[in-house]
């Protein structure tokens, strides 16, 4: 099946319960679903790593690790998967995941399920002795909803996943876990940055670190976070996770779950984010726009806004598989159109624009 095919059979798939339906893409991904593009003029070298292109797909849609070649063969630059938690984890009852069709969103209270480290890591191992992958590989990271140890357990894991990804994401902003996001606050992130750095030496790797950032945090907390990372040693953040804010214009029956929501309404928000932060880290920090992607204008408005790099999940639940390959190609037509012969001249030159 090509990712065109697959993605013309959308509709019938939004027949089906969301969960179920991601489950179906997953299984249909390993099977053998493949196609991709690779403009040169979308290199980008960022963090002592190089991506084919700046797309990727962000922490949650592959949980588990179960179908990364298949993946990149969509036409991603990198793949990030995870959250990964020290041991399995169930996550929140089922219903947890919806579709606001009307208004290009997702609501989801997954509750970070995993199978845990041993179990992915074990998988990432066996599929990285079967060869290089075609980009970077990232794994996202966090700490299971009964952990009593944030510093020890996140220690742990990115001195394991430093083994095995050629980046880490430490995730402190998912909506799902009760009190997570605390760990954003820059005297509490310093220390998980500290356990980290021990992590690396540890494992004897010198992989970047990124955090994953809520779009929910005030004004006044971005310079002391954007500053514990640098002073941490972060390599990169990402801008952003899930929002647990309702714009007004929300039409869909299920705009008042609760969970994080994703998607097209996320979009202004987290791209105004971004910018502020991009303003602040003034180029110490790679960033990764994330947040409502789901065209090449989209991407590169994220780019121009500050991103090095752009993710994208929730856009792939109404597009499809072919998503990818498409905003691809129309990312290299935009970066033609202004005249650039490489993508990362455009980064940040719209980061000073107002955001009132």
């Amino acid at each position: 099946m090509t990712p065109s095919l697959a993605s013309a059979l959308m509709p019938l798939m939004r027949l089906i319960d969301p969960e179920t339906a991601h489950g179906l893409a997953l299984r249909a991904l390993r099977a053998g679903l493949a196609g991709r593009a690779d403009p040169p003029t979308l290199a980008v070298e960022a963090m002592g790593l190089r991506f084919r292109n700046p797309l990727g797909l962000a922490a949650g849609f592959d949980k588990n690790a179960v179908a990364v070649r298949p993946l990149f063969a969509l036409g991603f630059g990198f793949v990030e998967v995870g959250t990964i938690t020290p041991r399995p984890q169930a996550g929140n009852p089922r219903p947890r995941l919806f579709r606001l069709a009307e208004d290009g969103g997702v609501i989801n209270r997954m509750g970070m399920n995993n199978e845990g480290w041993e179990a992915i890591s074990a998988r990432i191992a066996a599929m990285r002795a079967e060869g290089p992958l075609p980009g970077p590989l990232g794994i996202n990271v966090g700490i299971n909803k009964d952990c009593d140890d944030p510093v020890r357990d996140t220690g742990l894991l990115v001195e394991g996943a430093a083994r095995l990804g050629d980046y880490v994401t430490v995730n402190v902003s998912s909506p799902n876990t009760p009190g997570l996001r605390d760990l954003q606050a820059a005297d509490r992130l310093a220390k998980l940055l500290e356990a980290s750095r021990q992590g690396l030496a540890r494992a004897g790797q010198s992989v970047p670190i990124l955090v994953k950032l809520a779009p929910d945090l005030d004004h006044d907390s971005l310079g002391p976070i954007v500053e514990t990372a640098v002073a941490g040693g972060v390599s990169g953040l990402i801008v952003s996770n899930t929002t647990i804010a309702r714009p007004a214009t929300l039409r869909s029956r299920h705009r008042n779950e609760a969970g994080g929501l994703s998607g097209r309404p996320l979009f202004a928000s987290a791209t105004a984010m971004l910018r502020r932060v991009a303003r602040i880290a003034a180029g110490r920090l790679v960033l990764i726009g994330a947040g409502g992607v789901a065209s090449g204008a989209d991407a590169y408005a994220k780019i121009r806004s500050g991103a090095s790099l752009v993710q994208l999940y929730s856009a792939m639940a109404y597009a499809g598989p072919a998503l990818p390959g498409r905003i691809v190609s129309e990312l290299a037509a935009l970066v033609a159109r202004d005249g650039f012969r490489r993508v990362d001249q455009a980064v940040g030159l719209d980061r000073e624009r107002d955001d009132a």
